[in-house]
Protein backbone atom coordinates (compact mmCIF):
# COMPACT_ATOMS: atom_id res chain seq x y z
CA UNK A 1 0.00 0.00 0.00
CA UNK A 2 3.18 2.22 0.76
CA UNK A 3 4.33 1.68 -2.58
CA UNK A 4 1.14 2.46 -4.67
CA UNK A 5 0.97 6.08 -2.44
CA UNK A 6 4.83 6.53 -3.51
CA UNK A 7 4.26 5.86 -6.79
CA UNK A 8 1.27 8.31 -6.63
CA UNK A 9 3.28 10.96 -4.88
CA UNK A 10 5.83 10.35 -7.65
CA UNK A 11 3.40 10.78 -10.53
CA UNK A 12 2.08 13.88 -9.09
CA UNK A 13 5.74 15.35 -8.64
CA UNK A 14 6.45 14.48 -12.32
CA UNK A 15 3.48 16.09 -13.33
CA UNK A 16 4.44 19.92 -11.88
CA UNK A 17 7.64 19.11 -12.63
CA UNK A 18 6.94 18.82 -16.40
CA UNK A 19 5.50 22.71 -16.75
CA UNK A 20 8.85 23.36 -14.29
CA UNK A 21 11.29 22.57 -17.24
CA UNK A 22 10.02 25.56 -19.19
CA UNK A 23 11.73 28.76 -18.70
CA UNK A 24 10.72 30.90 -15.78
CA UNK A 25 8.76 28.65 -14.51
CA UNK A 26 11.81 26.67 -12.57
CA UNK A 27 10.36 27.86 -9.38
CA UNK A 28 8.32 24.91 -9.72
CA UNK A 29 10.70 22.77 -9.12
CA UNK A 30 10.79 23.93 -5.98
CA UNK A 31 7.55 22.39 -5.27
CA UNK A 32 8.65 19.25 -6.47
CA UNK A 33 11.37 18.18 -4.90
CA UNK A 34 9.81 17.98 -1.07
CA UNK A 35 6.82 16.05 -2.80
CA UNK A 36 8.96 13.49 -4.26
CA UNK A 37 11.24 13.27 -0.57
CA UNK A 38 8.03 12.29 0.92
CA UNK A 39 7.09 9.57 -1.88
CA UNK A 40 10.58 8.13 -1.74
CA UNK A 41 10.56 8.45 2.14
CA UNK A 42 7.36 6.52 1.61
CA UNK A 43 8.55 4.53 -0.77
CA UNK A 44 11.61 3.29 1.60
CA UNK A 45 9.25 1.54 3.46
CA UNK A 46 7.60 -0.72 1.38
CA UNK A 47 8.80 -3.94 0.90
CA UNK A 48 8.92 -3.38 -3.17
CA UNK A 49 11.23 -0.55 -4.61
CA UNK A 50 9.51 0.64 -6.98
CA UNK A 51 8.27 3.86 -5.94
CA UNK A 52 10.93 4.93 -4.17
CA UNK A 53 13.07 4.34 -7.40
CA UNK A 54 10.43 6.49 -9.45
CA UNK A 55 10.55 9.25 -6.36
CA UNK A 56 14.02 9.33 -6.47
CA UNK A 57 14.51 10.03 -10.51
CA UNK A 58 11.83 12.68 -10.28
CA UNK A 59 13.91 14.46 -7.20
CA UNK A 60 17.31 14.05 -9.51
CA UNK A 61 15.05 15.28 -12.62
CA UNK A 62 14.14 18.47 -11.02
CA UNK A 63 17.47 18.88 -9.38
CA UNK A 64 19.57 18.79 -12.50
CA UNK A 65 17.19 21.77 -13.82
CA UNK A 66 17.51 23.79 -10.89
CA UNK A 67 21.06 23.52 -11.42
CA UNK A 68 20.91 24.48 -14.89
CA UNK A 69 18.39 27.58 -14.06
CA UNK A 70 20.91 28.74 -10.71
CA UNK A 71 18.74 27.59 -8.35
CA UNK A 72 20.67 25.35 -6.43
CA UNK A 73 24.53 26.08 -6.97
Amino acid sequence: MLNLLSILLGIVALVLAIPSAIPFLGWGNWIVLPIAVIGAGLGALSRSNHGRNFCLVVFVIACLRLMLGGGII
